[in-house]
């Protein structure tokens, strides 16, 4: 096999550089990497015999060919169109076959040590939000809320913010990945902030609706349908049970409430070593969810010209249920 996203790479091996690529054979455990990071690269991964290059794929290339294999797992979704060209140039005679998604799915069940990570990135981001949440006031812009709260994870021991935080006021509201704008909050205003922490590579995700000032009987009533769907399918995760069915439970329910249109998203994804991983929650899925996974629950609403509201955790699924390691959800938090 020879791995090439950095996610894997990291997986499998430990090493946390952002530029290697390991061969994975019978006989032989090699990290190809630059001369940047060899010593690195042998300090996080022992287990692997560290080669430096300076033409990678044909470096690689060239050590492959001598260890005469024939067959050669690839990664077609996370090489260059122009990477595998060379590969393919390089490699005659070797059978490159198609790897979808193998390392992903092996990633989705967390292991013990993997879940206390991200336990500790759910607690940086909750944190950080708790330091900023009496800050927020009217004539503040969604860019310094995005740049206080980056800032307030850093302090508490984030690494990078595991995403472009999200902050979306007003009719802005409306737009689900309404990244921060200059924008100043008014009285009134709805907020959507969605964001994450990241500790030792691992991710956090949520997403949290507030109320600049007392929320309107329109914001109530969405609010409490967003929450109540979540609420429908988190009841529904445990070991086994079917992901769409879970989806099921909270988009049918926001249907029934007449809102069915206005919920155009997955209600979830997996997060770990990249905050976008396996598996995915939708309606197209095929899976089942199994112990050790960790999702999102996400379900929203968006309602062009007014507004929007998204609640988002995230969830360990057990044999029996699930835990929940953040805390979006509960009433509509409103700023005096």
């Amino acid at each position: 096999m020879l791995i090439s996203s950095m996610p894997n790479v990291r997986y499998l091996s430990g090493f946390s550089g952002t530029d290697a690529t390991l061969l994975i054979a019978r006989h032989c455990k090699i990290l190809f990497t630059d001369s940047r990071y060899t010593t690195q690269a042998r300090d996080q991964a022992p287990a692997f015999r560290i080669i430096t290059y300076k033409r990678k794929v044909e470096e690689i290339a060239g050590f492959i060919k001598k260890s005469r294999i024939k067959r050669l797992g690839y990664e077609p979704d996370r090489i260059t169109q122009e990477a595998y060209r060379q590969y393919r140039r390089h490699l005659r005679g070797v059978r490159l076959i198609p790897l979808l998604d193998m390392i992903e799915k092996m990633r989705a069940r967390k292991s013990g040590h993997e879940i206390k990570k991200i336990r500790r990135a759910c607690r940086i981001a909750g944190q950080a939000f708790e330091g900023l949440f009496p800050q927020i006031a009217p004539g503040i812009c969604e860019k310094e809320i995005a740049l206080e709260l980056e800032y307030r994870m850093r302090k508490a021991g984030s690494g990078p913010a595991a995403f472009e935080t999200i902050v979306a006021s007003g009719k802005r509201a409306a737009l689900p990945h309404g990244i921060a704008s200059k924008k100043k909050l008014r009285p009134g205003d709805m907020i959507i902030l969605d964001f994450g922490a990241s500790f030792d590579g691992y991710f956090s995700d949520q997403t949290i609706t507030l109320c600049l000032g007392r929320p309107g009987r329109k914001l109530k009533e969405v609010y409490e349908v967003v929450r109540e769907a979540q609420a429908r399918a988190l009841a529904r995760i445990r070991h086994g049970a079917e992901i769409r069915e879970v989806d099921a439970a909270a988009r049918d329910f926001i249907a029934m409430k007449g809102y069915g249109r206005y919920f155009s998203h997955g209600l979830g994804h997996g997060v770990g070593l990249e905050v976008h991983e396996e598996p995915a929650l939708n309606p197209q899925s095929t899976g089942c969810l199994k112990q050790g996974m960790i999702v999102t629950v996400e379900p929203g609403i968006y309602l062009p010209g007014w507004g929007g509201v998204r609640i988002e955790d995230m969830a360990l699924v057990t044999k029996t249920g699930c835990r929940i390691l953040t805390r979006s959800s509960g009433p509509i938090r409103a700023i005096p």
